[in-house]
């Protein structure tokens, strides 16, 4: 799409009339700037036209930062380590991670001057633009962001309690419709793997527990993120392969405590099952976890004990071979070096590699085969590695071949820039929102509602309300906000799913791990609020909690999904009426947690609330005349 004032892309004419870029500047449209050619022969007749480097360049993979008002950062940021000309033009790079987006219209400035950047390279190619989830209410530095000029929809797990594919292709629409017009064409994202192992702090960015279901959303993702023929695609990349979901005692592979992956209910290839869908569906790229699987075998050959990163028999053997991905494998981030931010430090993740030094971290990750280093800018690295001999040209040419052509089919090689003062008009509009709202209300499960209260605050009341964990302006919205639960026709408490805080790690701080229990003197809380008026409770679920000590202490509960307290209040009066289903079970006891099976869908003895759990509001209501 042409910039706001028309300026780029700038395009020459041949004889014929056919418009192309003049990407290398010679005066003549070579094969590769022929936009009647085909992706792949566009593809080949550049490699032949690279430099190491150019290639070596397409093959990291890092984290970007933008400056004030949509310029361009000119040193380290808050995490990544360089400024922006110099790894675009001193490290021929260009596929970015951004963080942190001011607005609609500042991020689609700070693109197209990032592409006119990218213009001064050799060849002129691209940037890509990747970003983690930007449309759900969890912000984690690490997995995903927060971003309040988009349009806010339930986190995954909400998704999942919806069961429905039309709605989430939808979303994933919206999502490329608002990515696509500040400029980002790649996604970190859809997630495929399953929640089986209920202290997992990365549950909430999954579908749920069911392969079936999994595989069934992901799809539906894809298909919204690819679009139709005649609009513009974002690049999937599916992860976490072969499925993060079954961490030792939950605990997440980011941190050296959590590198283990288990199966002792040998359920391999219920995790598998949503990779091998989305394969058949065509993602774009695919990105193994961190952690190292211990005691696997796969049709009866004993599993390498090291991250799936570096892992030839998973990422080679089973991936490329059985499952026949061509697309790309980017590696989860920093396998190759330690991150340093402030005064933490996050270890490289070369989980049962520990002992390799960095270039011989990125040789083995080759050698396993992956494309693309995430996290990483160390492209001198490589570049050694291919001048000592240890990784062949024709190792990074193949790569560099898969990363080239999806930038091809995306199309940014005829044109990658936005209309930047369209942008804050295409991004969040007030349709998009209110769908988005409405996924969210609807997305909420009802737990229990045995003192008949829900809905709360019928049509015509105005009733006085005692509220925790809303914001004022919701409640207004209601009735009259009160200071104790004494004063109170009703209370309205939101609450998030009990963690055991840890802020040792660069990261560790963002990730809810830890027993999954409220501590004991929330119950009596509860108790004198509830002596006072009925007590509507609500808990984000982030992840699976513990809720028996506090089911007897609240006339309703609902569970909820990373929504906000607007589209709550919505869902429990009726306005827009409550119909989640539990797509994870939610244990009785952290007794039931420690004995389950880590791999295994519902493994957890006689849960408390199971999967599938939870009856709409209008059945609530209907049940009671």
């Amino acid at each position: 799409m042409p910039t706001a004032d028309r300026s780029r892309p700038q395009l020459g004419r041949t004889a014929d009339g056919t418009r192309y870029r003049d990407l290398n500047g010679n005066g003549v449209m070579d094969p590769f700037e022929d936009p009647r050619r085909s992706p792949e022969e566009r593809t080949e007749d550049l490699l032949d036209r690279l430099s190491l480097a150019e290639m070596v360049g397409l093959m990291f993979h890092t984290v970007i930062e933008t400056g004030p008002d949509g310029t361009l950062l000119d040193g380290p940021g808050a995490i990544s380590k360089s400024g922006t000309e110099e790894v675009v033009l001193g490290k021929c790079m260009n596929y970015f991670n951004v963080h942190g987006l001011e607005s609609a219209g500042a991020a689609a400035r700070w693109h197209n001057r990032l592409q006119q950047l990218a213009e001064q390279t050799p060849h002129g190619i691209p940037v890509t633009i990747s970003t983690d989830p930007r449309h759900g209410g969890a912000q984690n530095a690490g997995t995903s962001w927060v971003t309040s000029f988009f349009s806010l929809w339930p986190e995954p797990l909400g998704f999942g309690a919806l069961a429905d594919p039309a709605l989430v292709r939808d979303w994933a629409r919206t999502v490329r419709r608002e990515y696509t017009a500040v400029g980002i064409r790649a996604a970190l994202h859809p997630v495929a793997d399953l929640a089986t192992e209920p202290r997992w702090a990365r549950q909430r960015e999954c579908f749920g527990q069911d392969p079936q279901l999994v595989a069934q959303l992901v799809t539906a993702a894809l298909e919204g993120l690819r679009g139709d023929q005649n609009e513009p695609s974002v690049q999937s990349t599916v992860k976490h392969f072969p499925g993060a979901g079954p961490q030792k005692d939950g605990e997440d592979a980011h941190f050296p405590y959590g590198r283990d992956q288990i199966y002792p209910g040998g359920r391999f290839e219920d995790h598998l099952l949503p990779f091998r869908v989305a394969i058949e569906e065509g993602a774009d790229a695919i990105m193994p976890y961190y952690g190292r699987p211990l005691g696997l075998e796969i049709d009866g050959e004993a599993i390498e004990e090291v991250g799936f990163g570096f892992n030839r028999q998973v990422l080679t053997g089973l991936l490329r071979g059985e499952l026949g991905f061509e697309g790309v494998i980017v590696s989860d981030w920093e396998l190759v070096n330690d991150n340093h931010v402030g005064d933490q430090v996050l270890p490289a993740r070369a989980w049962g590699v520990e002992e390799l030094t960095p270039p011989q971290r990125m040789q083995r990750i080759l050698e396993a085969g992956a494309d693309q280093f995430g996290g990483e800018e160390c492209t001198e690295l490589l570049l050694d590695l291919v001048r000592e001999g240890l990784v062949s040209k024709e190792r990074v040419t193949a790569s560099a071949r898969r990363l080239l052509l999806v930038k091809f089919r995306l199309g940014l090689f005829d044109d990658p820039y936005v209309d930047e003062s369209a942008a804050d008009a295409l991004v969040g509009t007030e349709d998009a929102r209110r769908r988005g709202h409405e996924a969210q209300a609807s997305s909420v499960v009802v737990l229990h509602d045995d003192a008949g209260v829900l809905p709360v605050l019928t049509a015509g009341t105005r009733s006085r309300i005692y509220a925790e964990g809303l914001p004022d302006e919701v409640v207004a919205a209601l009735g009259e906000q009160v200071a104790s639960p004494a004063e109170a026709d009703v209370a309205l408490l939101r609450i998030g799913a009990p963690f055991q805080p840890r802020d040792d790690l660069f990261l560790e701080a963002w990730f809810h791990q830890g027993d999954l229990a409220h501590p004991p003197g929330l119950a009596h809380r509860l108790d004198r609020i509830r002596a006072d008026c009925p007590l509507v409770l609500d808990v984000d679920l982030d992840r699976a909690a513990v809720l028996t000590g506090l089911v007897e202490h609240c006339d309703a509960l609902t569970g909820s999904f990373g929504i906000s307290g607007a589209a709550w209040v919505d869902a429990i009066t009726g306005a827009v009426p409550a119909r989640g289903r539990l797509p994870i079970d939610l244990p009785r006891s952290m007794a039931a947690v420690r004995e389950a099976p880590e791999d295994v869908p519902g493994g957890t003895e006689d849960p408390l609330y199971p999967a599938g759990h939870g009856p709409e509001i209008d059945q609530v209501i209907s049940s009671r005349w």
